[in-house]
């Protein structure tokens, strides 16, 4: 890993860009890259609002590991079973299958040069102490970056304890911020000795700089000078800082007018960030009118209690953890707290809601990134609803609600863990739970779990047609039918799936989910010789996809037509069909279809002429299978085009320039993958580069292979599963 790299070098990963100036820590920020640079563990530690996060995202940028340097903030994260999902989504990993998310994180890691920046972990100490442990034991190029209040105590683990800035420094940042709201300071006796009162802490002076549009630095100072005196004789048992940055919370607290304050506390009940949207509801009312929200905010914003970001999804807002602390102490004396917790989760669940209806529209993308952005929240509203056994019905409805998250959106193993848990509850509302059970035993499928699928998708129907709740039915027959497409049971499934397609017909019900339950079919149709049906299903689902806005079930649809194209022998339709299933597909993070697609890609290419570039596809197809599971479900039918197009190309390579092209197209990682089968760009410097790229056709193949006829044990080299 090297030290240092220049500062306006975008660094690979996600660290945040710098909104404003980074002030003084010279020789701190030499000694952290430096020991960054020699050791694997470092740990940065101090009180509250010391700049430990700050400093380590600076000192983060300036290293360069070739695989990047990626930020986890855990302070949103309360439970500690969360932890490995919260790297594995900062890491923006996928996985589809049953592993669990450590499982994932060790073999994503395993062979890659990366930085990981774990910040604000004091409160999840054991869980992370465990983690860092066992990453670095089994990821020879990983090193870890801790940042938080105390050490992980590990092994191996260098301490950088961070000490409060030094006056002149702590005057040049009060300066600077003043700045920010367009007042000037000299750094006078006045400023001085109030950066001295506020112990040279960041956010304390941050936070007393804000207060200079109303007030002078010798006002600001003879109110400090009034606070430090009723702490001092109130006495205490904390440490003298910690005490200083308290003090100077409490007395830009109390410098607050009376809705500043009651907004501050009731902002503390988010997770991570938050929007306006949902601060106008989880926080307005019992003294706070909705109409006021945005002025009271703003004035927040202005004192530096809270900040503004820009992200993909909006502006957002947040607070650091030390502040948000301190208003949760306020918002617990003022009796309020299970109430606000409970806004919180009414606007989640209702977000969940709203989402999951708008899924099926052309908001997709936007969807996707705001479910992703709203992550923390949506956890924090699980855990409160299923942690209370009165509310387990709501968080049953939360869980069944994201499906398109966790199906749609590459999450389907922190899906599984919540709805596991949402399943084991029995509320008393059946409705709820029938949701929780369909949407289960949708994620078991798509995991390779057919065990957990079949029995949460038979205690669905069961408990459905018991309680006379049609819906249920439909899903749980619809996903069991899924479930015999990709065990080979082709008249099974074909029965299954029309069935749920009448039954939901019948009531009405037309989503994303019911077009892929036609696209479902066509496959069972097409892999049964019928092309002409399965080209009909598949026409109309695009059509209805087209009328909406749809981009995912159309993204499938366009797979079994370009499957259909290849088979008449239009090679042309089926590539440009197959670049556009492809294009969404990786837009949505959806690895399945992602892989899917390589696969025929591969075997249009190869039937174009170019076999070396057909072996290059398989081998990037078989680097992605893992993290989906099993290769082609281990089905005869889904695996046929891939032995199709490995025998033609193997033909027409030989075996050892088939196996060296397959070895360089596991070299891509599914970026780069993905880019070349689009033709969006090529892969850096790899063995590749040296392989010729033959383009004669294959007329004279011998190999063929009756599609909806497939060998009864079909092979794939290099195909173990994950699950």
């Amino acid at each position: 890993m090297r030290d240092r790299q220049r500062e306006d070098t975008p660094v690979a990963g996600n660290l945040p860009l710098e909104l404003d100036a980074f002030v003084g820590r010279t020789a701190e920020l030499a000694g952290l890259t430096e020991a960054l640079g020699e050791t694997r563990l470092v740990t940065v530690t101090g009180v509250g609002g010391v700049g430990k996060s700050r400093l380590a995202a600076r000192a983060a940028s300036r290293c360069a590991p070739s695989d990047g340097v990626w930020r986890v903030e855990l302070a949103p994260v309360r439970d500690p079973a969360c932890v490995d999902h919260a790297v594995v989504a900062a890491l923006g990993l996928t996985d589809h299958t049953t592993r669990p998310a450590r499982e994932t994180l060790l073999s994503h890691l395993a062979e890659r040069q990366l930085l990981l920046l774990l910040d604000g972990f004091e409160h999840l100490v054991d869980a992370c102490a465990e983690l860092v442990t066992e990453l670095l034991c089994r990821a020879p190029g990983l090193k870890v970056l801790a940042v938080g209040r105390r050490p992980l105590s590990v092994q191996g683990e260098k301490l950088l304890p961070l000490t409060p800035l030094a006056e002149d420094e702590a005057v040049e940042l009060f300066a600077a911020r003043a700045a920010l709201h367009g007042i000037q300071v000299a750094g006078d006796d006045d400023v001085r000795e109030l950066c001295r009162r506020l112990d040279g802490i960041p956010l304390a002076v941050e936070l007393a700089a804000g207060r200079l549009r109303a007030l002078s630095p010798g006002q600001l100072l003879v109110r400090l000078d009034d606070r430090f005196r009723l702490l001092t004789r109130a006495g205490g048992d904390s440490p003298w800082r910690h005490r200083t940055l308290r003090t100077a919370i409490g007395w830009s607290h109390e410098l607050c007018t009376p809705e500043e304050r009651l907004l501050w506390a009731r902002l503390s009940v988010f997770a991570g960030r938050f929007d306006l949207e949902a601060v106008e509801y989880v926080c307005s009312g019992h003294g706070l009118h909705a109409d006021d929200v945005l002025d009271v905010l703003s004035e927040l914003l202005a004192q530096s209690v809270v900040s503004r970001e820009e992200t993909d999804s909006g502006v957002r807002y947040r607070m650091l953890d030390t502040v948000r602390a301190y208003g949760a102490d306020w918002l617990a004396a003022t009796g309020d707290a299970e109430r606000l917790r409970r806004r919180h989760r009414d606007w989640y669940l209702g977000l969940a809601t709203w989402c999951e209806l708008d899924w099926f529209s052309p908001r997709q993308a936007e969807l996707a990134a705001r479910v992703e952005a709203e992550l923390p929240n949506l956890r924090s509203a699980l855990e409160h609803c299923l942690s209370e056994p009165e509310e387990a019905h709501l968080g049953q409805l939360l869980a069944g609600s994201l499906w398109f998250c966790w199906a749609g959106c590459g999450r389907l193993s922190e899906g599984r863990h919540w709805l596991d848990q949402a399943v084991q509850l029995h509320s008393g509302h059946e409705q709820s739970r029938l949701k929780a059970l369909w949407v289960l035993g949708y994620v078991a499928v798509l995991q390779g779990d057919t065990l957990a699928a079949l029995a949460a998708l038979h205690e669905c129907r069961e408990e459905a047609e018991l309680s006379a709740n049609p819906t249920a039915t439909a899903y749980a027959e619809h996903r069991t039918g899924c479930l015999a497409l990709v065990s080979d049971d082709m008249p099974r499934a074909e029965t299954l799936l029309r069935s749920a397609l009448a039954r939901y017909q019948e009531i009405g019900e037309l989503n994303s989910n019911v077009l892929m339950g036609q696209v479902e079919l066509a496959m069972a149709r097409a892999f049964q010789g019928d092309l002409e049906e399965a080209e009909v299903l598949c026409e109309d689902v695009h059509r209805v996809c087209e009328d909406h806005g749809e981009r995912w079930a159309r993204s499938y649809a366009l797979y079994v037509l370009a499957y259909a194209a290849w088979r008449e022998g239009d090679q042309g339709r089926a590539r440009e069909l197959l670049t556009d299933c492809l294009a969404a597909a990786h837009s949505f993070r959806d690895l399945l279809g992602s892989v899917l697609t390589v696969e025929l890609l591969a075997l249009v290419t190869a039937t174009e002429g170019d076999a070396a570039e057909a072996a290059v596809l398989q081998g990037s197809a078989d680097r992605m299978w893992p993290p989906v599971g099993l290769p082609l479900f281990g089905s005869a039918y889904f695996n046929a085009p891939h032995e199709l197009c490995e025998a033609m190309t193997r033909e027409r390579l030989g075996d050892e320039r088939y196996e060296e092209c397959v070895r360089a197209g596991a070299l891509l990682d599914r970026e780069a993958a993905v880019g070349r089968a689009l033709r969006l760009g090529r892969p850096t410097a790899t063995a590749l580069e040296a392989l010729p790229a033959p383009r004669e056709p294959l007329r004279h193949s011998k190999v063929t292979l009756d599609m909806h006829e497939p060998a009864a044990s079909p092979t794939r080299k290099g195909g173990e599963t994950a699950g």
